[in-house]
């Protein structure tokens, strides 16, 4: 069979990566492992893929349907079938055509000691271990100890079940080592003498004293800026890069990391530059990857926002916003604006979830101050207070180590002075800032505070952003989607071009994506919720068929319903969870960690006699007259993710129409189904891609971003066609807006200039069309079949 892939390049240049066409994300786990993916390889080499992506490959926590937890780095998860089974895939992958891009996971590793042998070590053997260097633990921040929260009650309640068995100290399937020369002594001895101490797993909010992923206590963070834990923590996939096993790296959460940059320098110079390496960096408004970053680009969110923002019509979603008020009604967390409420969810993360990284910087601060004569006698309390309030103000997830001038300004410095009822002791902030900015200081310290404070702020907001605004802001959900703008769910034209055209120049080679397994909602659910956006008064009439189904406060039923409608099909046990993961990440009536059964029960019956029953896309004839919308909305979405600036990447199942919501829904094991209308667009999208790389590549190089020139129509439903060409050689055409297209009339008269030239749609294979400034091709005429057009140049 003939690769994919481009060819790889001759030397000198022998070690340039090979940049895939598309990809195909697989989620492994033990019921989808190597074996399976392997299976499945003729399948996906046939849609036109050039590279599988696998999620993390390497030891993780047994049963782990993710793989992110990370127990082992030396070998290749033997319940996914070994490194044995992963060359083997590589194997039949390589066979037809295929290269694998993995997910590589440095930030952190499962905090359990019995399976994380690196922890295990450390906790037996203390500081002094040989892995001593590889986690951020504060020994000093108590009794010399680290604490462990994982007792399910405080320790004298469980203290009786705790046992010295085989030389571990055991408690209810949880094994801990024992401090050398301590096993025979009393229980309580024992407890003392240990490198680490037992505790209730409520205190890692306010005690913690190692780092964590986000709020995560079960995963501590790793180190990898040390160059011997760099070493140690990423030999066995240094070693499949070498072999060929492995073409490519997805970087999980490089913001966690102390330094990113250095990070991925030593990344690219231990691949030798054989990897396509993309991170799964959030950029947050104007924000942009930085340049000296070593990488070809993201994974794609600033994509996804970008596709959904232009189909997203901007005055209805204003509409809907107004709805969305009247419905719900204002309190202080929710129906009011994206802002103040998402600034809300920032000082509450900040205060309560995050209180033991807030209170690790605040030492740290005190010790720096305390060193410096110019800077005592701030109070602990100021100290806090104005790290809280700097890292409530930081607009992106974090500051680098350079360009934070951009991120901490004045103006984010005078909101936190306002925060102090003393000017005096509003000093503070300024020392802080100072501290942050390297103004007072660049000592190891200094380094070491600028580094947790960044690692902390994208903690911060994730959690804040993400993990709970999001869940408390709901007018149009389809908005709510990692790296997007609830607040301006829409994105112009014009923005959508000038973007793409940006990619084109500098970040050609990017990820783009729709859908992955950490979307809210997979592409076709957001599709569809955004097709309300074209319609405020069809979902206002929708509500107030079903508002007689009691629920138990009117933003959940604003929200299950908007899911429902979303979904499509009425299905409690796929709705339910996702509705009740809704409201605990809210965090207002229910949380994961006080939750109220009652609460949670009326949120569960509301689902089985409403959302979950109710066949909502359904309910009403203008109701069901969106589906044709809908597909035109997704069809859309999907076509241009396809062929924009950039990698794209297939998630698994989404050449077909795919409904999934928040994991572990969209987590479920791959299952090849049958073709269908989405399955003929991919194939032909990607086989193009295939037979027309340098058509998809970054243009004439001069800087101009050529390889992406805008289309622009011509006429009455002129705002309608999203068009574009690449390089010359093809010309995407797709439908905005379609039910307000209807509504006004259809295309009449519009029109769209192609570039000159003879064109074939490839999506029918039958049509021709010329191009060139005498040649006006019809819209009417374009879609008259379908919603969506793809043409590829033809003859000389």
């Amino acid at each position: 069979m003939t690769s994919n892939r481009s060819a790889r390049p001759s030397s000198p240049a022998a070690t340039a990566p090979v940049v895939p066409t598309a990809t195909y994300r697989l989620q492994l786990q033990p019921a989808f492992p190597f074996a399976a993916a392997e299976r499945a390889v003729p399948h996906l080499a046939g849609l036109g893929v050039s590279h599988l992506h696998l999620s993390p490959v390497l030891e993780a926590v047994p049963g782990s349907l993710h793989g992110y937890d990370v127990t082992d780095h030396r070998s290749v998860r033997a319940e996914l079938g070994g490194e044995a089974g992963l060359r083997a895939l590589a194997a039949t992958a390589r066979a037809h055509g295929l290269g694998l891009v993995v997910d590589l996971v440095p930030n952190h590793m499962a905090a359990s000691p019995r399976h994380n042998h690196a922890l295990r070590e450390v906790l037996r053997h203390g500081p002094d271990s040989p892995y001593g260097r590889w986690f951020d633990i504060e020994w000093d921040a108590g009794d010399g100890r680290v604490l462990l929260p994982v007792l399910p009650a405080r320790l004298p309640e469980v203290r009786d079940r705790l046992r010295v068995e085989d030389g571990v100290l055991r408690l209810d399937g949880q094994e801990f080592p024992l401090r050398e020369g301590t096993e025979g002594l009393p229980l309580d001895a024992l407890l003392d003498a240990q490198w680490y101490r037992l505790g209730w797993w409520r205190l890692a909010r306010t005690e913690l004293d190692y780092r964590r992923f986000f709020t995560v206590s079960d995963l501590i963070g790793v180190r990898v800026e040390d160059p011997e834990v760099f070493a140690g923590s990423h030999a066995k996939i240094l070693e499949l890069v070498a072999d060929g096993v492995i073409e490519g790296l997805r970087v999980d959460h490089p913001d966690g990391l102390a330094d990113p940059q250095g990070y991925l320098e030593r990344l690219a110079a231990a691949t030798g530059g054989r990897c396509w390496t993309v991170v799964e960096k959030i950029l947050t408004g104007e924000e942009t990857l930085p340049d000296a970053w070593p990488v070809a680009g993201t994974t794609g969110y600033d994509a996804l926002r970008l596709v959904d923002g232009v189909l997203t019509d901007a005055e209805g979603a204003g509409e809907l916003s107004t709805l969305y008020r009247e419905f719900v009604g204002r309190s202080a967390d929710r129906g009011g604006d994206w802002e103040a409420t998402s600034r809300r969810a920032a000082y509450e993360v900040v205060r309560h979830d995050l209180a033991a990284e807030t209170a690790a910087l605040t030492r740290a601060a005190v010790r720096l101050c305390a060193a410096d004569p110019a800077l005592r006698d701030h109070a602990p309390w100021t100290l806090r207070t104005a790290i809280e309030e700097l890292l409530v103000r930081v607009p992106v997830y974090r500051p680098y180590r350079t360009g934070a001038e951009r991120v901490l300004t004045p103006e984010a410095a005078r909101g936190a002075r306002a925060a102090f009822a003393v000017p005096e002791e509003a000093a503070a902030v300024d020392t802080v800032r100072g501290l942050l900015l390297g103004a007072l200081g660049d000592t190891p310290g200094h380094r070491a505070f600028r580094a947790r404070f960044a690692q902390t702020s994208s903690a911060l907001r994730a959690k804040s952003t993400e993990d709970t605004a999001f869940y408390r802001y709901a007018p149009l959900l389809s908005a709510n989607e990692v790296g997007g703008d609830p607040g301006r769910p829409a994105v112009a034209v014009a923005e959508f071009h000038a973007a793409c055209a940006r990619l084109a120049r500098d970040w050609p080679a990017t990820g783009t994506v729709l859908t992955t397994h950490d979307t809210k909602r997979s592409a076709d659910v957001r599709a569809a919720i955004a097709v309300l956006a074209q319609c405020p008064g069809v979902w206002a009439g929708l509500l107030s068929e079903v508002v007689s189904v009691p629920a138990p406060d009117p933003h959940l039923a604003w929200t299950a319903w908007q899911t429902a409608f979303g979904f499509g099909t009425p299905d409690p046990e796929r709705i339910g969870p996702a509705v009740l993961k809704a409201v605990r990440e809210e965090g207002l009536r229910t949380s994961w960690t006080e939750q109220d059964p009652a609460y949670e029960r009326a949120v569960a019956d509301f689902v089985a006699t409403g959302p979950g029953r109710v066949p909502l896309r359904a309910a009403s004839e203008a109701a069901f007259a969106l589906e044709p919308h809908v597909r035109a909305q997704a069809d859309a979405a999907a076509l241009v993710q396809l062929t924009m600036p950039g990698v794209p990447e297939l998630y698994q199942n989404t050449e077909r129409e795919y409904r999934a919501l928040v994991d572990p829904d969209n987590r479920a094991p791959f299952a090849p189904g049958p073709d269908d209308g989405r399955t003929a667009l991919v194939r032909a999208a990607l086989r193009l891609r295939r037979e027309r790389p340098a058509a998809f590549g970054s243009g004439s190089g001069d800087g101009s971003g050529s390889g992406y020139v805008p289309l622009a129509a011509e006429g009455p439903a002129a705002a309608h066609c999203l068009a574009f060409a690449r390089s010359g050689e093809v010309v995407t055409a797709v439908t905005r807006l379609s039910l307000r297209l209807a509504e006004a009339g259809g295309w009449r008269d519009t029109e769209l200039v192609l570039p000159e030239g003879r064109w074939a749609d490839v999506l029918d294979g039958v049509r021709e069309f010329t191009g060139g400034p005498e040649s006006e091709l019809k819209l009417a005429e374009l879609f008259a079949d379908r919603p969506v057009a793809l043409l590829a140049r033809i003859g000389d």
